[in-house]
C-alpha cells in the first residue's frame, strides 16, 4: 500500500481491521478476543514520552493509569477531521470519566504555529476540552505509537493493552461500545 498523506487520509472513515490488513499486518492478535466485536490485543500500549507541556492535568503516564481505561486520541487543533471527532470525544469524556476512563489528547502540530501553547490552551477552551492535553510538539509519542494520521485513536484497557484502533473520522458507536465493554470488563475483575 502506498502511503498516503497524513491529511488525506485523515478524512477517511477506515475500519482499523481493514488499515492492518491493508498494511500487511500490525501488532499481533489474541485469538481469545476474535468472538469480541471490535476488540484485538494489539499488544501494550506505548508510555507517553517526549511530551512538551501537560494542559488540563499534571504529568500522566500509562503506568499510573493502569486499572483504567484509557483514549488516547492524536489530533491537531485545526484539522477538520479532528475538529469534527472532539464533540464525540468530550462526550465520551464526560459519560464516563466517573467509571474508570480516561482520554489523554496527544496534541501533535502538523503546522508551526500549531506548536504555540497558548493557541492549543484557546483550543482546548474553544472546544470545551476537560480532559488532559499533552503536547507533542517534537512527535516523540506519535513516533513511539508509529501513528501515521490525525486523528487517530488508541484504546487502552486497564492492563495497558491496545485493544482498539481507529484512524480518521466515524466508527463512533462502536468506539463507544468498545469503551463500555471494556469498562464492563474492568469492573467484572
Amino acid at each position: 500500500m502506498n502511503m498516503l498523506s497524513r491529511r488525506a487520509f485523515s478524512g477517511l472513515a477506515v475500519g482499523s481491521s481493514a488499515l492492518v490488513a491493508a498494511m500487511g499486518g500490525g501488532w499481533p492478535a489474541s485469538s481469545a478476543l476474535a468472538a469480541s466485536p471490535g476488540l484485538r490485543d494489539y499488544g501494550k500500549a506505548p508510555e507517553f514520552a517526549g511530551i512538551d507541556k501537560w494542559l488540563n492535568s499534571e504529568p500522566l503516564t500509562l503506568k499510573g493509569l493502569a486499572g483504567k481505561v484509557v483514549l488516547v486520541d492524536f489530533w491537531t487543533y485545526s484539522c477538520i477531521n479532528c475538529i469534527r471527532t472532539l464533540p464525540h470525544v468530550v462526550r465520551w469524556y464526560e459519560k464516563y470519566k466517573d467509571q474508570g476512563f480516561v482520554v489523554v489528547g496527544v496534541h501533535s502540530p502538523e503546522f508551526a504555529y500549531e506548536k504555540s501553547t497558548r493557541n492549543v490552551q484557546d483550543a482546548i477552551q474553544r472546544f470545551d476540552i476537560r480532559y488532559p492535553v499533552a503536547q507533542d510538539n517534537s512527535f516523540t509519542t506519535w513516533k513511539a505509537y508509529n501513528n501515521q494520521y490525525w486523528p487517530a485513536f488508541y484504546l487502552v484497557d486497564s492492563k495497558g493493552q491496545v485493544m482498539r484502533q481507529h484512524f480518521g473520522e466515524g466508527e463512533y458507536a462502536e468506539m463507544e461500545a468498545a469503551i463500555e465493554a471494556l469498562l464492563a470488563r474492568k469492573s467484572a475483575v
